[in-house]
């Protein structure tokens, strides 16, 4: 079988052409596209540019292999799934170097995303064992006396999967470990910036026992690839992350297909009187800059009383002044290039107009050496755009308040809800945010960025539906079916 080996030595042009991944075969498409480090801005790769055509073969590869996969035992989907993290594991280092290149994470954010791919198919292993149905209480209805009910379980066929950059290994990890747990096919489109990622996931599964067909990588644009997904009677499932715009519009075009959305954010963080400073600041530092802020947690907006404002400034401008900026491919490495120029055009356009706004730039606001800086904004206005829209850029908003409720209503002031968190001392404090946050996950004394694989995650308005999280997503991705039997002799 030829494979699809990515070299980043390689020099000649010929040799930087990749191959899409269908039915177990490298395809190429007439029309590439050139794929540019976001760091050096140099050539990496041609990327094929599947067509319409293109990719419902592939579409119809999936569906015509969905009952060959559903046949699969729990015990083989998790052998499989156990195979894909062995096969991880063994080519870790260069994973991440994949990442690094193409989406210009730095080097420790990348392997620490793969040390999670290989978890999260982990996870999808245990899962594929764990998943039944359960035992319907017939009796318990007036009328249903000698009758035996269960529901089984059933894949839905072929999974669309729409992947964003920013996590481009342990994202789609998030919808293929879930996908092949159930027993469904997949077809994954990957973001334009990181393809890299996508077919080398592709390369590691073609060693695996997984059915030909059953996994799919087609190349492209989302208006050609993922608009053919989305309209697709065969597709049965779209699970998407990605921008809130592109979001509506496949819940829109979907029709009565599943669609699983993860959209945007603006997390938000409270900090209260009397905690400790020293522990809590190097979290915030990483809450906010990791992976140049672009992270759909990503700490965007920080709530400190009165007591603490001016101490937590202090240390936070601080810390985040030790961070290292450079190559993404230097471990050393905690800062680098955002993902395009035109996004971190953006980020500087939002910077000044809440400077416009009365802001004041504790720190950063500029780009050196083609990075921009880690950037703290304070007195910020709720109505400027770092504070309201989803920033996805290495900027943080510090505000000062002076009581815990005025920091919830700030926090809940938002047309996102994924995640949000509270430092108190309080228990009473903690259970009152808990409840009165409106997101879909409260993280107690710990920064919104809190993530492990095995949670469910989703939020709430316009940061999606469906929650992700193997157990859950396995559950968005089947179909309940439910069998009753009738005992009565009459």
């Amino acid at each position: 079988m030829e494979k699809m080996i990515i070299n980043q030595n390689l020099s000649k042009s010929d040799s930087l052409k990749m191959k899409y991944y269908v039915n177990g075969e490298w395809r190429t498409s007439e029309k590439v596209s050139e794929l540019h480090s976001p760091y050096t801005n140099e050539i990496i790769a041609y990327i094929p540019q599947a067509t319409r055509e293109e990719v419902e073969q592939a579409i119809d590869v999936a569906y015509n292999t969905r009952g060959q996969m559903a046949k699969l035992t729990a015990y083989e989907r998790a052998a499989i799934l156990e195979q894909i993290a062995q096969l991880f594991k063994e080519n870790r280092v260069k994973a991440a170097e994949i990442i690094s290149l193409e989406a210009a994470k730095p080097m420790k954010f990348s392997l620490g995303e793969i040390d999670r791919t290989i978890e999260t198919y982990k996870f999808a292993a245990e899962e594929a064992k764990r998943l039944t149905g359960e035992i319907i209480p017939m009796d318990a209805a007036k009328n249903g006396a000698n009758r035996f009910g269960y529901t089984i379980e059933e894949p839905l066929g072929v999974i669309g999967a729409i992947t964003p950059f920013n996590f481009p290994q342990n994202l789609v990890a998030h919808k293929v470990g879930p996908a092949i747990a159930a027993g469904n096919t997949i077809v994954l489109k990957p973001a334009s910036q990181t393809p890299l990622s996508a077919l080398f996931l592709a390369e590691l599964l073609d060693q695996t026992d997984l059915p030909k067909g059953a996994f799919n990588v087609v190349t492209g644009s989302g208006g050609t690839v993922g608009d053919a997904l989305v309209e697709s009677n065969k597709v049965k499932m779209i699970t998407f992350t990605g921008s809130p715009a592109v979001g509506i519009g496949i819940r829109n075009k979907a029709g009565l297909k599943k669609v699983a959305l993860e959209l945007g954010s603006n997390a938000g963080v409270i900090i209260d009187k009397g905690v400790d400073l020293t522990k809590i600041v190097p979290k915030c530092v990483t809450g906010a800059f990791s992976n140049q802020g672009q992270v759909c947690i990503s700490l965007q907006r920080t709530y400190v009383m009165d007591e603490l404002f001016d101490a937590f400034i202090e240390k936070f401008e601080t810390e985040t002044k030790k961070l290292v900026v450079g190559s993404p491919l230097e471990e050393t490495t905690d800062i680098s290039a955002m993902i395009q120029p035109k996004e971190q055009e953006r980020a500087l356009s939002w910077i000044e107009e809440a400077v416009e706004y009365g802001a004041r730039i504790v720190t950063g606001g500029t780009v050196e050496n083609g990075v921009l800086m880690p950037t703290i904004l304070t007195d910020v206005p709720s109505n400027a755009k770092v504070s309201c829209q989803e920033v996805f850029a290495p900027i943080v908003v510090v505000s000062r308040i002076s009581s815990i409720e005025e920091g919830i209503r700030a926090i809940n002031d938002s047309n996102y809800g994924l995640q949000a968190g509270i430092f108190t001392n309080n228990i009473q404090t903690a259970f009152k945010a808990s409840k009165l946050f409106e997101v879909g996950g409260v993280m107690i004394n710990d920064i919104p960025t809190y993530r492990v694989d095995q949670m469910p995650y989703g939020g709430v308005k316009e940061s999606g539906t469906g929650k992700e999280g193997l157990k859950y997503a396995i559950h968005e991705m089947t179909e309940t079916k439910l069998i009753v039997w009738n005992q009565n002799e009459e």
